[in-house]
């Protein structure tokens, strides 16, 4: 099972866990979520990181879902990602950023799947569950209207 971890800005990462947790009863096997506080330095960042990455880590891969591209969160976790075999995992790292709830459900959901494939799965559920809701606004209305 690949683990998950996710790194995302107070109080984000920890409100995705408690999603997950309400949404299927009990926190979901190797998860963990690593919220990054204002003003922190990069080093513990990074450290908590890493030590959520080994608590998940069976081997088979840990997923890192973050919410901001460029951001704190996402570069921590990169580092992590761009050590490569000396992280001392002994397992492949992928980062995601542009964490939503689709894509967190389609993690949960998906996991017995390589990470690969569970990376693959996660990105389009994310860019699937965006949509717009609703009935058209008025000046596209309008404008079809014309």
């Amino acid at each position: 099972m690949v683990g998950i971890v996710i790194v995302a800005h107070t109080p984000v990462a920890s409100a995705m866990l408690g999603f997950a947790e309400h949404t299927y009863g009990v926190v979901p096997e190797r998860m963990r979520a690593v919220d990054i506080p204002p003003h922190e330095d990069t080093k513990v960042s990074f450290d908590r990181v890493m030590k959520a990455a080994y608590g998940v880590n069976t081997g088979n891969g840990v997923l890192i879902l973050t919410d901001v591209m460029g951001a704190t969160p996402a570069n921590v976790a990169s580092k992590l990602e761009a050590l490569g075999p000396l992280s001392g995992l002994n397992a492949p790292v992928i980062v995601l950023a542009g964490l939503n709830l689709p894509m967190l459900m389609r993690c949960i959901s998906h996991r017995g799947e390589s990470l690969e494939e569970l990376a693959q799965k996660a990105l389009a559920g994310g860019q699937h569950g965006i949509l717009r809701l609703g009935s058209k606004t008025y000046s596209e209305k309008t404008e079809q209207e014309s």
